[in-house]
């Protein structure tokens, strides 16, 4: 489906969803908004032309130009670029207002793509085998991004929650950073660098290589890689995250509370666009776009079921097309 039309179907269906209110507050819902944006891809490109679009008409239904998305959701969840997003939206500036508007955050990744994913130098036949791009590029990209008056931001330094799941080589495990477990006095040791957040996210085989980080205080160790591999739409550990969390979503008691807008990045692994050989086996690099789609959709089954007595509640958007990127 062309991105042009398929941006106004899904606009119209939200609109009529969640922001048509009988008056101009569009936060009077008691509800909890959660806004969870997938990885997958480089340029982000679905998820920056739906926020881009959904800010606008935030801005339209409340009168205020300064208005955010950070605004209209109580907490963000991302993966991979789309962490990068989580974070460029929530974080805050020296007012405690967010530091980039969705159209900022949109602008920020095009104009600096190249950067981001420069090829690294280490020969010809490295750069055949694989897509691999220079770490240190992508860091000094986000590193100037997350900083404010010459200060590094943290986790704590968001304006609303943030959650970001990654892989941790060292525990053999999924390690999900948020600002709940970075602000909890009994978790001292979990406030990381939001920079550093980013690149343990944008960590994608293949592309990057993992990324070693450690907590503000010193004590905390992670070996990241991209967590989509395991947890490419983080819808279903942001749900969990809010039930769980009554220190931040105190009024929430069950699905019943939550509104959930999942925002997909385009499908990889497209029909004519899986790499099949001629004995029928698919490459390694189809083997993992497969992988990813299929946790992604299995995420987005289960949260349907989930809410299936409240589907006006749980809102999926995808694209499936992987020309796009």
């Amino acid at each position: 489906m062309e991105l042009s039309k398929m941006t106004m179907e899904i606009f119209t269906k939200l609109e009529q969803q969640w922001l048509n209110c009988s008056t101009n507050n569009i936060n009077e819902t008691k509800k909890t908004r959660i806004l969870s944006i997938d990885g997958g891809g480089t340029s982000a490109i679905v998820a920056t032309t739906f926020l881009v679009h959904l800010e606008h008409k935030i801005q339209s239904k409340t009168g205020d130009s300064s208005s955010r998305i950070a605004d209209f959701f109580d907490i963000v969840a991302g993966t991979g670029i789309g962490a990068v997003l989580a974070a460029f939206l929530t974080a805050a500036n020296s007012s405690g207002r967010p530091l980039f508007s969705a159209k900022d955050a949109a602008a920020f990744l095009d104009q600096n793509h190249s950067e981001m994913f420069k090829a690294k130098r280490s020969g010809l036949l490295r750069r055949r085998r694989g897509r691999q791009c220079a770490g240190d590029s992508l860091e000094k990209v986000l590193k100037a991004a997350l900083s404010k008056d010459d200060k590094v931001m943290t986790l704590k330094n968001t304006c609303k929650p943030i959650l970001v799941p990654c892989y941790d080589l060292k525990t053999s495990a999924p390690f999900v950073f948020s600002r709940a477990a970075a602000s909890a006095s009994e978790w001292k040791s979990l406030d990381f660098e939001l920079w550093k957040v980013c690149r343990a996210a944008m960590a994608t085989p293949a592309v990057f290589e993992p990324f070693e980080l450690t907590s503000v205080d010193g004590k905390t160790t992670c070996v990241a890689v991209d967590g989509g591999l395991v947890m490419n739409n983080p819808t279903a550990a942001a749900v969990t995250h809010v039930l769980h969390n009554k220190v931040d979503f105190p009024s929430v008691n069950g699905v019943e509370d939550l509104l959930v807008l999942s925002l997909g990045n385009g499908t990889l692994s497209s029909f004519g666009n899986v790499s099949v050989g001629r004995n029928g086996d698919c490459s390694t690099g189809s083997v993992v776009d497969i992988a990813v789609d299929g946790v992604s959709e299995t995420i987005d089954q289960m949260l349907s079921n989930v809410f299936c007595w409240n589907r006006g509640d749980y809102l999926r958007i995808q694209v499936r097309c992987s020309t796009i990127f």
